[in-house]
């Protein structure tokens, strides 16, 4: 593993990495502890067993739940892929195989979703009698409100081109292609400066939740603060040497 790349790995491959509580718990601990590393750059999220990023929630513990542990399990899936979000630093989501229910909701997680041609996506949760929750209202503003409600409401399977063309992932590649695309990313994120990728990914946070003018101000106190480090001159005087050589 290169320096500064975290690997967190859902590790339930003989349920093709369904998540139950003590999956859901575990992979939550271990993103709290990449965002508090200060020399983490790059978190990849992977399923193991090469079948399977995440196939949905353990339906045997779905089953044996009540209005009480329901809410309990649903926050504490909720509270690991916020984990993810409030995460400082870029997390990929290697996704290879299954990308099922929660699985799908975490990959909306992400920063950035790279995916093999034998990925398939799902909302199946309606079902098995249940709505789809928490982070499936991140779907919309990746895929638009149209494609969700045709995932969440008819609970059907899409196949990896469609869920690319439907502007979910970032990169498709065949399967002999994706453990090279995957580090290819990461690759692109180590070359950049780690505080500014720190501060965009921030800023691309804030985002989310402020009007158009607020969002641009923030923009411009985050370029006059990146000017109180030295990264921006040692990286724009690389740029510039480099043009120099041309």
């Amino acid at each position: 593993m290169k320096a500064g790349v975290r690997e967190i790995r859902i590790d339930r491959a003989h349920k093709l990495n369904a998540l139950d509580r003590d999956q859901i718990d575990r992979v939550r601990r271990e993103m709290e502890s990449a965002s508090v590393d200060a020399d983490a750059r790059v978190v990849v999220l992977r399923g193991a067993g090469g079948r399977s990023f995440v196939g949905g929630a353990d339906l045997h513990e779905l089953v044996a739940l009540d209005p009480e542990s329901a809410r309990a399990f649903i926050t504490a899936l909720h509270e690991m892929i916020q984990a993810v979000r409030d995460c400082p630093v870029p997390v990929i989501a290697a996704i290879d195989g299954f990308c099922i229910g929660a699985g799908m909701e975490l990959a909306a997680a992400c920063d950035i979703r790279v995916a093999s041609e034998d990925a398939s996506f799902a909302m199946p949760e309606v079902k098995v009698g249940i709505p789809s929750v928490i982070e499936a209202v991140l779907l919309p503003r990746l895929i638009g409100w149209g494609r969700t409600s045709y995932l969440v409401m008819t609970g059907e399977t899409i196949d990896a081109v469609t869920a690319d063309h439907w502007g979910f992932l970032e990169r498709l590649v065949p399967a002999d292609e994706f453990e090279a695309a995957v580090e290819a990313v990461v690759d692109a994120i180590l070359e950049s400066g780690p505080r500014a990728v720190r501060d965009q990914k921030a800023l691309t946070r804030r985002w989310e939740g402020v009007t158009l003018d607020q969002a641009i101000q923030a923009g411009i106190d985050a370029f006059g603060k990146a000017f109180e480090a030295d990264e921006p001159a040692e990286y724009l005087g690389r740029a510039v040497d480099r043009l120099r050589r041309r």
